[in-house]
């Protein structure tokens, strides 16, 4: 049996087996925080539902790499790999496979229900959570007799592939019908198209990556396994973030991938930066979150996509042609007027979130003491939104100066009323009392870099390097009293706050300590995976383990990393 190979290994405990486009994946990940003891194939069509448990008759172990899974338990294997999407072939010797309705709830008119089709011979379980089916069919021989055929209610529904015999099926998900099954080239050749995609696509995300960059790859796989079709509410190619339970795009999580991708696969990227527009409402504002089966409005996220805009133009290999570019420019001016317009109080020049999710910093302290609050990063990300208009209207031969004179308006109202002399406050718009925290969120006006006075980013920095710990910017200081080690943002490093700053820092001439947090960033990552979060002290990843804002941040910082030390090199022997 030979076994086309390549790429890295790694443990579906913190990432899914999965294949660009696909809405499957295989995991021990059935929900939230719950691991299950053996693999499922896992659907995120509807939301995250186990819908397969895919369990070898003996103790086997697992390893993983983009093209292919591999269950091995003695002289015995199992091997996976997708044939597309929608597809996956799987194929055993020495070793049987249990194939089985994932546990839940079962009754007659919900859960799995299992059938023999007479058309073609295939098993087919059908999922009342997803609405599709799951057709398996028998390539090397006629499939064995299914357990629970047409049961109704609580019963167990199942079939067994032998350990004492070859075996090779497919599985395909689908919603009402499709032709009989047929093969599309050997597991090999699907193997090694299926090794070939990925190395194309590293080779396009991360050209530069060498020794000093060994989570490269796993940070592509990371984004590559993550993109889905576009389906339901998914108008365009996505990457989730994550095949875990965050299996969704939040408007400001999508940002941080469209960068990462922007120079390798600008098509995608471009994708990514505009998909939450396309559910833009009539009021300008964004979604909280798309996801196949729901658009959700009850809160927004922060106005970062004019920072990320920047971002992304200045890595994409060809610009923007001027019709994109001007759709662009009307959908970012509607989504700041969102902010100028509605999310201002009378008389306030500064906008407002009604909620700490609206920050994207869902907890953060800044938020302890009122939720609707008049905040810094908010005023400072809209100020470099609106200087972003300000340039896409002048290129596009608009009017500029209205949106100048408003980013100098807000500027000017972030220094005057919420700085205090050393850092950042809060302000109610309802009291216009004004309260510090120690969350980092206060110091998020540094991402404005050299359009801080040079005393205010002096003191931002050092409130940052302050907030440093052996492996990153902690979100709230470790000798905090509200800090909580596994808190979300009351304590855990994040890779979002972490590009921001650095991008922020380096802007405002504070080069060592940017270098710094940006090498304590790959390191982290370099040992502890592509989590949601980090413990601050510890290092540990936290909450879902497969976040590809985490593998966005780790790609952008670590090209801008080998840039710089390009750079610093200077040229080779003969100029070259």
């Amino acid at each position: 049996m030979t076994v086309a190979p390549s790429g890295p290994e790694f443990s579906l405990q913190d990432v899914p087996f999965s294949y660009r486009g696909s809405w499957l994946g295989i995991s021990p990940v059935v929900a939230e925080k719950t691991y299950a003891d053996d693999l499922h194939l896992v659907s995120h069509q509807t939301g995250m539902h186990p819908v397969l448990r895919l369990a070898p008759h003996a103790d086997a172990t697992v390893v993983a790499t983009p093209a292919l899974l591999t269950w091995r338990a003695g002289d015995g294997r199992i091997d996976v790999c997708y044939q597309g999407p929608d597809t996956l072939r799987l194929r055993g010797r020495g070793l049987g496979l249990r194939i089985a309705a994932a546990a839940g709830t079962l009754t007659p008119f919900s859960g799995t229900y299992l059938y023999r089709d007479p058309v073609d011979g295939s098993a087919v379980f059908t999922s009342y959570e997803t609405g599709r089916r799951y057709r398996v069919t028998g390539l090397s021989a006629r499939l064995p007799d299914v357990v629970g055929g047409e049961a109704l209610g609580v019963a167990d529904r199942w079939l067994d592939l032998p350990a004492d015999r070859p075996w090779e099926i497919a599985i395909e998900e689908y919603a009402t019908a499709r032709p009989p099954y047929r093969p599309a080239g050997t597991f090999d050749e699907l193997c090694r198209e299926r090794s070939a995609e990925f190395a194309t696509f590293v080779d396009a995300v991360a050209p530069w990556r060498d020794a000093d960059t060994p989570a490269a790859e796993l940070a592509a796989y990371v984004l590559w396994s993550a993109t889905v079709e576009p389906a339901g509410f998914v108008t365009r190619p996505a990457v989730l973030m994550s095949k875990h339970w965050m299996d969704k795009v939040w408007s400001w999580d999508h940002c941080f991938n469209a960068i990462a991708l922007a120079a390798g696969e600008p098509d995608l990227a471009w994708h990514q930066f505009h998909l939450p527009f396309d559910h833009q409402d009539a009021a300008g504002a964004l979604p909280d979150s798309v996801t196949h089966s729901e658009v959700l409005h009850n809160f927004v996220k922060p106005p970062v996509h004019g920072w990320a805009l920047g971002q992304l133009r200045r890595r994409l290999p060809t610009p923007p042609d001027r019709t994109a570019l001007a759709q662009t420019y009307d959908r970012l001016a509607r989504w700041t007027r969102f902010w100028l317009d509605a999310r201002r109080a009378p008389g306030s020049d500064l906008p407002h979130y009604q909620h700490g999710n609206d920050s994207g910093w869902d907890n953060a302290t800044t938020f302890d003491d009122g939720r609707v609050l008049e905040t810094a990063d908010l005023a400072a990300l809209l100020v470099v939104q609106l200087r972003c208009l300000a340039d896409l209207a002048t290129e596009l031969g608009r009017p500029a100066a209205g949106w100048s004179a408003e980013a100098d308006r807000v500027r000017a109202a972030l220094l005057r009323d919420l700085w205090d002399g050393e850092r950042f406050t809060a302000r109610s718009p309802h009291t216009g009392r004004r309260r510090a925290s120690r969350s980092l969120l206060d110091l998020m006006p540094v991402t404005l870099g050299d359009d801080l006075p040079a005393p205010v980013a002096g003191a931002l920095a050092r409130g940052v390097a302050a907030h440093l710990t052996t492996h990153g910017l902690a979100t709230e200081p470790t000798d905090s009293p509200h800090y909580l080690a596994d808190g979300y943002w009351r304590g855990p490093i994040w890779a979002p706050s972490t590009m921001l700053v650095e991008d922020g820092l380096r802007r405002a001439g504070q080069t060592a300590l940017a270098d710094e947090i940006s090498r304590r960033f790959l390191a982290l990552c370099e040992k502890s995976g592509f989590a949601e979060n980090f413990d601050a002290e510890t290092g540990a990843g936290l909450r879902d383990r497969a976040y590809t804002w985490t593998a966005s941040s780790y790609l952008s910082l670590a090209a801008a990393q080998q840039e710089r030390r390009a750079a610093s090199a200077g040229p080779g022997p003969c100029g070259a």
